[in-house]
């Protein structure tokens, strides 16, 4: 696994390279008129989100991150 001093970019330039990324990618659909894979693309997001909301495993975490185990 990586450690943070070797990683050539932080968590959050990724995170706004992807998101201009998405954001280049929806604009040039709409200006070459491809609605209809717009419509796919965003049910599969919406999809993917309801998924990952849905096996999230939020009782055992705490509010600062940490994760807890119940004991019988």
């Amino acid at each position: 696994m990586e450690t943070a001093a070797k990683r050539r970019f932080g968590k959050r330039t990724m995170a706004f390279f992807y998101m201009a990324m998405v954001a280049i990618v929806v604009t040039l659909l709409i200006v070459f008129e491809q609605i209809s894979i717009l419509y796919v693309l965003a049910t599969l997001s919406l999809v993917w989100l309801l998924l990952t909301v849905a096996f999230a495993d939020l009782e055992h975490v705490n509010a600062d991150g940490t994760v807890h185990k119940d004991t019988p």
